[in-house]
């Protein structure tokens, strides 16, 4: 059993260019960021939730509804650097766990979050855990859609924007799902990812745009758990009424 406690980090930036103000985005009477807050508060293997900010508004959002929300700065390269603000706003201690959960998935698996933070509580040698999905080659085709190959161990060899691996022999056309898909779900221990934010941007990750390369590009051992399906991203307009009807569906209130 882990003694360190598991604090969930919520980054929610006000820009967006696809969808503007997509954390306030209204998902049957209620803010997208209030959804996920919601959500991510009630899961067992969480001990306490915050967002992470930049925008007045979103922290009002969620303070109002008796949320904790911090402040970071606008100026932040990456999520990655507001995670890390965060972790220390919140004082977090050194060997607890920090779990990224994206602002803008309103239907995040609790499974999934738990097998992420149970990877990296057993990990022997991985310093970050995160998950990945089977999907067929259409949806690996998308650059935006980031696939990941792994050891036999489950440990992440690399992560692409391309198609990896590269079907030579046209063997993986046989398979119904052949590609890893990866989701933006990390766990960390607090100690390492406030070192992470200290390396420089590496060549690999300034070229692909993955901060995950960073810590490969370092010697460091990612663990990528297994699971069977995505949640739902909100990216567009057309992801945001998908959402609302799978809201409505459930009876959400």
């Amino acid at each position: 059993m882990n003694k360190n406690r598991v604090t969930a980090i919520i980054p929610a930036r006000i820009g967006s260019s696809r969808l503007p103000g997509k954390p306030l985005a209204d998902i049957c009477g209620k803010p997208m960021i209030l959804r996920v807050v919601e959500r991510v508060a009630k899961m067992k293997c969480i001990d306490r939730t915050a967002v992470a900010t930049d925008s007045s508004k979103i922290l009002d959002c969620v303070e109002a509804r008796g949320f904790k929300a911090v402040m970071t700065s606008p100026d932040h390269p990456s999520g990655t650097d507001r995670l890390a603000e965060a972790a220390r706003i919140l004082g977090v201690g050194p060997g607890d766990i920090v779990i990224n959960v994206q602002g803008d998935q309103p239907l995040v698996d609790e499974d999934t979050v738990e097998a992420v933070i149970d990877a990296l509580i057993t990990a022997d040698s991985a310093v970050i855990s995160t998950a990945a999905c089977p999907v067929g080659i259409a949806e690996a085709a998308d650059p935006n859609r980031v696939k990941v190959v792994l050891d036999v161990s489950g440990r992440a060899l690399y992560f692409s924007r391309s198609l990896i691996p590269f079907d030579r022999d046209q063997a993986l056309e046989k398979e119904d799902r052949p590609y890893l898909r990866h989701l933006g779900l990390y766990a960390y221990r607090m100690d390492f990812l406030q070192k992470f934010v200290s390396l420089p941007e590496g060549r690999l990750e300034s070229v692909e745009k993955l901060e995950q390369l960073r810590a490969l590009e370092n010697g460091f051992d990612i663990l990528v758990k297994i699971v069977e399906k995505a949640p739902v991203d909100v990216d567009t307009e057309e992801d945001l009424e998908r959402v609302r009807i799978i809201f409505s569906a459930l009876n959400q209130t």
